[in-house]
């Protein structure tokens, strides 16, 4: 049986990254340990990468926001001579199974994004030193970043060579930042996609593929000055930061345990029940005590711990396609949580916690996984818990008409105007309404209200508001058709419902490219015994059925 994934890790577990400060600049440097890839099978040469170097990448981030307050920018460059990142690993991706393929470059994805998100949230800027070749997922990983400086050295080059040499797309959202975020023409980008040779020097620049370009006597000055620069723009404070300290994580057979966070799977259901438990116990509400709970600080611990649970549930439990979502506790210690996250989102610490929370909220709205909220007796779906079920497909809310006095009820906070916007940058509620007015003022003035199911329902925030006559037989039933339906079917569907409206940058590489890098993944063309991904490295030819589909 193949180990489950564990995505925590710490800088003394590093294999693959080396990570140095100076002042408001943090260098990570890619100098991958060809022998230590996550699962057995390939070599992870020419700093190639798999998950459990994306895992580590991922760690390290998290550690410059939380650990390193001083830092303002990241530069990312590597220690292996002329060689920046050749991508993902070519024979890792050929060994691997259609599932995990997919669930990687969703990952990668995903911390690619981050740095974006950084950048336009939390004063972390990122420059791609690019110190040698750079292929594939390596130039992905540059185009992640704010700004990419070239070495002009005759032979470092830039390339996009999926479609040439593999077969498939660039699985990170190559295609989509060239075009999207640096502009680059449409027939140089048709010609750069399509060539293995790549693009250097000032041809680069001039292509806007990178910013700048700089000989090697002055490509590291040319480097610390422009990270100099862009630090300076920084509201990052020069202060002590929070050490990540492990979680507290308890792993069984059928379930995942966190302080806050509990997972329990029925597998002959095939489904898993997430529970979120509120505050229980008297929360800092000014930034010394909160700086001083550092990391047991709930909301920053909430966040890590549903971060790493629909993490291990993704990659680990891929048969348990139904996810039900419940919260537990009082509601009135979740809207103070949410009042001091509201007072104080532009102090460093929480800022960057509502950030972790946007990023695993939105983690769990790209997850291929059907999403239930159930709100019944002792819920508490308040404010940003109430994030939790805007999430969900749907939504189901027990009433109970011969108890009113303790019939569950939601509340609505200002947290859920905005606080966390989805990828599409709008808050789940504009998504829920596609921003009519009308409803959304409706909304508005119950904050602060607790709703009960009818009222709930009354204003279209559940999908049913059944009463305990019903409830049993209604959720039975409604997850039962669920769990029968098609899972491919579903995901598509899911995806398409949840991100209606607006497109931008990330929903085009959630949508449009995952949706075609999941069908070629499968097409024959790409991993057929003759398809380019399999027959990559060993000599032979590809052999393409040349219908176009």
């Amino acid at each position: 049986m193949t180990e489950p994934v564990d995505y925590q890790t710490d800088p003394t577990r590093y294999k693959h990254w080396k990570l140095q400060f100076d002042g408001p600049v943090a260098t990570l440097a890619a100098d991958f340990d060809e022998d230590g890839g996550l699962r057995p099978g390939y070599k992870l040469k020419l700093n190639s990468y798999d998950l459990g170097v994306d895992i580590e990448l991922n760690d390290a981030i998290n550690r410059i926001r939380f650990e390193h307050p001083e830092v303002k920018c990241v530069v990312i460059t590597s220690l292996k001579d002329k060689l920046f990142c050749s991508g993902a690993n070519i024979f890792m991706l050929g060994l691997s199974s259609h599932a995990w393929k997919v669930n990687f470059c969703k990952f990668t994805n995903e911390t690619r994004n981050g740095f974006e998100d950084s950048s336009n949230y939390g004063g972390i800027k990122f420059i791609a030193a690019v110190n040698g070749a750079c292929a594939g997922g390596g130039y992905e990983l540059a185009l992640a970043c704010d700004e990419i400086i070239l070495v002009d050295d005759r032979s470092s080059a830039v390339s996009l060579p999926e479609i040439p040499l593999l077969g498939v797309l660039p699985g990170t959202g190559g295609l989509t930042r060239i075009t999207d975020k640096r502009h680059v023409r449409h027939d140089l980008a048709d010609l750069f996609c399509t060539t293995t040779e790549g693009v250097r020097g000032q041809r680069a620049k001039d292509w806007r593929l990178v910013d700048e370009i700089a000989k090697p006597a002055v490509f590291d000055q040319t480097v610390r000055e422009r990270a100099l620069a862009l630090a300076a723009e920084s509201d990052r404070p020069d202060g002590k930061g929070v050490a990540l300290t492990p979680l507290e994580r308890t792993i069984e057979k059928d379930a995942l345990r966190y302080r806050h966070v509990t997972v329990e799977m029925d597998r002959s259901a095939r489904t898993a029940t997430f529970t979120v438990h509120a505050p229980d116990t008297e929360q800092p509400r000014h930034i010394a005590a909160i700086e001083a709970t550092g990391a047991d600080w709930y909301p920053l611990a909430l966040a890590r711990e549903l971060d790493d649970a629909i993490l291990s549930m993704r990659t680990n439990e891929i048969d348990l396609g139904t996810w039900i979502l419940k919260t537990a506790g009082d509601a009135a210690a979740v809207l103070t949580m949410d009042k001091t996250l509201m007072r104080d989102q532009d102090h460093w610490l929480v800022r960057e916690t509502i950030g972790l929370l946007r990023r695993t909220l939105s983690r769990l709205d790209v997850s291929s996984r059907s999403l239930f909220a159930l709100i019944d007796e002792g819920s508490c779906f308040a404010g940003t818990f109430l994030e939790l079920a805007l999430a969900c497909d749907r939504s189901y809310h027990l009433e109970l008409p011969d108890e009113p006095d303790i019939s569950p009820k939601i509340t609505v906070g200002e947290a859920n105007f905005g606080l966390y916007p989805m990828v599409t940058g709008e808050s789940r509620l504009e998504r829920r309404f596609y921003g009519e007015q009308a409803a959304l003022d409706a909304v508005r003035k119950q904050i602060a209200q607790p709703l009960d199911a009818d009222s709930a329902f009354g204003l279209g925030l559940v999908t049913s508001n059944p009463d305990d006559l019903d409830w049993q037989d209604e959720v039975r039933i409604a997850i039962e058709e669920r769990v029968s339906l098609s899972p491919d079917a579903l995901t598509g569907m899911e995806a398409n419902l949840r991100f209606n409206g607006r497109e931008n940058m990330f929903t085009r590489i959630f949508g449009r490219l995952t949706a075609w890098q999941n069908w070629i993944f499968q097409r024959p063309n790409a991993v057929g015994e003759s398809g380019a991904l399999k027959v990559y490295g060993t000599g032979e030819k590809s052999q393409f059925d040349w219908n176009r589909v």
